[in-house]
C-alpha cells in the first residue's frame, strides 16, 4: 500500500480544497458514506487500556464514540482518526453493519465481526492504522488552515 498516494487521493475525493471546517468535513464524509454520522463522548472509553474511540457502522447512520479529554483538539483528533477509517473504506461491507443478525448477550446490537474488529484494534503499526492516523493529521491541517484563514494577521499582531 502506498500510504501517501492513498491519502492524497482520499483528500482530493472529498472535494473540500486545502482548507475546510470540521462541519464541512463532516458533511463531505456523510455524503461519501451515504448516511449520517453521530459523534458522542463517552468518558468510560478512556478507562479501557488506552482506547480513544470506537467506530460503529449502522444501516442508517454511523456512530463514533470517543473518550473524554481536556483538550478540544485531542477530542477532534480522535474523531478525525475514525473519519479517516470511513474515508479510506476500512470497513466497507455487510460484516461491519450493526444490524446484521448476529447477536450476543453482552453487546446485543453489535455483530461479532465488528466486536472483534473494534475490541482487537490494539496494533497501531498496521498499514490501516498508519494510513488513518496520517489522513487524520492531514484533515486536522485543513481545519487549522481554515481557522487561520478566518483570522487576520493584523487583528492578531497589528
Amino acid at each position: 500500500m502506498n500510504i501517501e498516494q492513498t491519502i492524497a487521493t482520499a483528500v482530493v475525493n472529498l472535494q473540500l480544497g486545502e482548507r475546510f471546517t470540521f462541519d464541512a468535513l463532516t458533511d463531505a464524509v456523510e455524503r461519501q458514506r451515504g448516511r449520517r454520522i453521530k459523534v458522542a463522548e463517552v468518558p468510560e472509553i478512556g478507562e479501557c487500556n488506552g482506547l480513544c474511540a470506537l467506530l460503529l457502522f449502522g444501516d442508517e447512520r454511523d456512530l463514533i464514540l470517543h473518550a473524554q479529554t481536556e483538550s478540544v483538539l485531542h477530542s477532534q483528533q480522535f474523531v478525525l482518526h475514525e473519519f479517516a477509517h470511513i474515508i479510506l473504506g476500512h470497513c466497507d461491507g455487510p460484516g461491519c453493519l450493526l444490524n446484521d443478525g448476529s447477536r450476543d448477550t453482552l453487546l446485543p446490537d453489535i455483530p461479532a465481526s465488528l466486536r472483534a474488529r473494534a475490541l482487537a484494534r490494539t496494533d497501531v503499526d498496521t498499514d490501516e492504522e498508519i494510513a488513518a492516523e496520517s489522513l487524520a493529521d492531514r484533515l486536522a491541517a485543513g481545519i487549522r488552515g481554515s481557522v487561520f484563514a478566518e483570522t487576520s494577521y493584523t487583528e492578531i499582531f497589528g
